[in-house]
């Protein structure tokens, strides 16, 4: 009896310590948690103060000014443009998070070309770095003519334009290349590998272990919100996103995959349920 009652007390004590043990944890995950959702808030409030005072600003100043000709008041107008998109931009991203999160974001997939995709983004992309008169060459290979995937074609130019635009945010001169190709698993499906290499500032170690989840930034330049939806949108089509230094820390590279065959049917009627909230 004596033993029975040893063992009971031990039983019960190892039972409390694991208690202990994973109410501490859930706390520690609580505090970085709040800690992760602060620093976004800090940075959104800064997204939305920086193109909303220039917008004022010139605003005010086309209302005011009188003696502006028609080539100033053009150039103060491409300003105010610019930063409404950037604003527009936020508002998106914060909108996709809180579909992710409700599993209300739909997928409306059809069949996609996705070399045809990929070369008509870098095009627009281009236009956007000549505009920036920034020294950076964006080039395209693949070793297929003709890829296709069943995928959202929006969506899925989301996720190649954040890529992309990522890739111009942090190189100031060099190549940014796209290169697609086509791979066979080990269960003999096939999957198709985009990667944007840059030859930037590579990525912070810092931030590698959490680059894909909400609010991963060091920066006020970011929210940290496009690769944290990018992921949610590739993991949705039955694919996996990845990304890495590469060597001697000459940039970076992220990846993403997408099956080609025993494509997993989702109609446009699903919700996007990602691996991170199903655990």
């Amino acid at each position: 009896m004596l033993g029975l009652s040893y063992a009971s007390i031990f039983d019960s004590l190892w039972k409390q310590t694991e208690l202990y043990e994973k109410l501490s944890e859930t706390y520690e995950q609580l505090k970085i948690n709040n800690k992760m959702q602060q620093e976004f808030v800090n940075i959104a409030a800064h997204e939305l103060r920086t193109p909303i005072q220039p917008i004022l600003g010139l605003t005010d100043v086309l209302r005011s000014d009188k003696t502006l000709d028609r080539a100033a008041q053009e150039e103060l107008l491409d300003v105010i443009v610019r930063n409404v998109k950037r604003l527009q931009r936020l508002a998106d991203d914060i909108l996709d998070v809180t579909k992710i999160e409700s599993y209300s974001l739909k997928l409306d997939k059809e069949e996609i070309n996705l070399n045809k995709m990929i070369s008509d983004l870098i095009q627009d992309h281009k236009a956007q770095v000549g505009k920036a008169n920034t020294n950076i060459q964006l080039v395209y290979e693949s070793d297929k003519d003709i890829i296709i995937v069943e995928a959202d074609k929006s969506r899925l130019a989301q996720v190649i334009s954040n890529l992309l635009n990522n890739a111009i945010k942090f190189t100031r001169e060099g190549v940014i290349s796209v290169k697609t190709t086509i791979k066979k698993e080990l269960d003999s499906n096939e999957i198709v590998v985009v990667s944007v290499r840059d030859t930037g500032s590579g990525i912070d170690p810092e931030i590698l272990p959490k680059l894909f989840s909400r609010f991963a930034s060091k920066s006020f330049s970011d929210t940290g919100l496009g690769l944290f939806i990018s992921k949610s949108i590739v993991e949705a089509h039955g694919g996996t996103i990845w990304a890495e230094d590469n060597s001697a820390r000459q940039g970076s590279t992220f990846s993403f995959s997408l099956p080609l065959s025993n494509f997993p049917k989702i109609n446009s009627t699903s919700l996007i349920q990602t691996k991170h909230q199903q655990q």
